[in-house]
């Protein structure tokens, strides 16, 4: 049977106190929406359906994937939310119900909800919490069967002494909702038309129910407010963590990594504390990552070594280099093997070759560098003149002194010399060394100026 997805994603989310809706809200820097539109597809779905009400243009704006979107003008409950989908459903799909303010679903979890259902059967997914209170409570009969769901403000004294929880997830044929849905009532506490209603429909038409578990409560914790967000954006980590650790990385401290993407580690890497990783990221074999380092996007090739403090973005890093402490490497830059940018140095569309080091101080874009440069401590290549973007590009073997300007567009050849201190403006040629600097002056007797009174 096919499987079409419902996620509901229409509410405020007035406690989370934000202009932004409760749905688009970041853990490991993706949308709780994002996170469940990516697992459907993960389990096969042939068709997402995404019901929005509260913020719905800005919604759509920020969620790239292919959906089909859903209006739900008036928040009147969740039978009503997924009743908005039903003339796009399929008669032949089973339909499972997510929530788009409940990121972390597995997809094992899921695919096991899912297992049983078909024109007869339905499926659910609870959970026991050792405090079930603000839930809907599993109602079963004398025989253990599941027969009704009771939401709290609903309940007696009795119902509210369950603790199996009703997580909302649940996966029902199609034409049992197209059926079920338009019953629906609202005489309750709420004024609301529950979908978990269709649940005592079922039982009344002996339809089974048939009930899965999640791994753990986190799978199907939600998110009010922003407290739940950081408890789950910690527990979601830590399991990132626990992860990288078995396949063979070190970490100083797994309370302390951010990885907002995919991270790849090879054997015998460590990351010190406060790192983030956006994006795709690969560290190779034996990689060392320093404290409060950020990279996104970016591959480290083996036993290179990142200090402390350095921003690595859109980058290639080869074997055996060395970048930091304090360095930026900017988008198009890439480090053959065994080069080297050190502290407070900028690069930006860079490509150094094997052996060359931009030890310090130094801002390098647009710019080809040969093997084995050495590129003093001050020395900027000029790229920019206000409008367009000029390239440097630098031989093997050259040897730029400290402070020096490189005006592009600009050729410093092979084993070329470039004297500290000076503005190179024309092309310099193989083993030529080049000096642009002003004739120094001596002045005895100068006075220096003094402040006015």
């Amino acid at each position: 049977m096919q499987t079409e997805v419902v996620i509901l994603a229409a509410g405020q989310g007035s406690r989370m106190k934000s202009s932004l809706p409760k749905v688009l809200h970041c853990v490991a820097g993706t949308p709780m929406l994002g996170h469940v539109i990516r697992t459907s597809r993960h389990i096969g779905a042939i068709k997402t359906h995404v019901v929005i009400g509260h913020g719905a243009d800005l919604v759509k704006a920020q969620i790239p994937d292919e959906v089909c979107w859903a209006l739900q003008d008036k928040q009147l409950g969740t039978g009503h939310a997924v009743a908005q989908t039903l003339s796009n459903l399929s008669d032949e799909s089973r339909v499972l119900i997510l929530y788009g303010d409940v990121p972390l679903i597995k997809e094992s979890t899921l695919l096991n909800l899912l297992e049983h259902v078909n024109d007869s059967v339905i499926s659910l997914l609870t959970v026991k919490l050792q405090d079930p209170s603000g839930y809907g409570r599993i109602i079963r009969d004398e025989n253990g069967y599941v027969k009704a769901i009771v939401e709290q403000k609903d309940a007696n004294p009795d119902q509210l002494r369950v603790n199996e929880i009703n997580t909302g997830i649940m996966a029902v044929p199609a034409k049992k909702l197209k059926e079920w849905l338009p019953k629906l009532s609202n005489k309750n506490a709420q004024g609301e038309y529950y979908l978990t209603d269709i649940i005592a429909m079922a039982a009344d038409q002996n339809v089974e129910i048939a009930v899965a578990h999640p791994t753990c409560e986190q799978e199907v914790q939600g998110v009010n407010n922003r407290v739940q967000l950081a408890e789950l954006e910690r527990w979601y980590q830590l399991r990132i963590a626990e992860e990288l650790m078995s396949r063979g990385a070190t970490l100083a401290d797994p309370n302390r990594i951010d990885v907002r993407g995919n991270l790849q580690v090879g054997q015998d890497v460590t990351i010190d504390v406060g790192c983030i990783f956006e994006g795709d990221v690969i560290l190779g074999e034996n990689v060392s990552i320093g404290p409060y380092c950020v990279i996104r996007n970016s591959n480290i090739g083996s036993n290179s070594t990142i200090d402390a403090n350095t921003l690595i973005d859109e980058t290639l890093i080869g074997s055996n280099c060395n970048v930091g402490p304090f360095a930026r490497l900017r988008p198009g830059t890439k480090l053959s093997d065994s080069a080297k940018v050190g502290n407070f140095v900028e690069t930006k569309k860079a490509i150094v070759g094997r052996g060359s080091k931009i030890n310090h101080l130094s801002y390098i874009g647009d710019t080809s560098l040969g093997e084995n440069v050495n590129i003093g401590a001050g020395t900027i290549t000029c790229n920019y003149d206000g409008v367009n973007k000029f390239k440097t590009t630098i031989g093997d073997n050259v040897f730029v002194g400290s402070n020096s300007a490189l005006v592009a567009p600009v050729t410093i050849d092979s084993g070329a010399t470039i004297g500290a201190g000076s503005t190179i403006t024309k092309d310099v040629e193989k083993e030529q060394l080049a000096i642009a600097r002003a004739k120094q002056r001596s002045i005895d007797g100068w006075n220096r100026p003094k402040k006015k009174e």
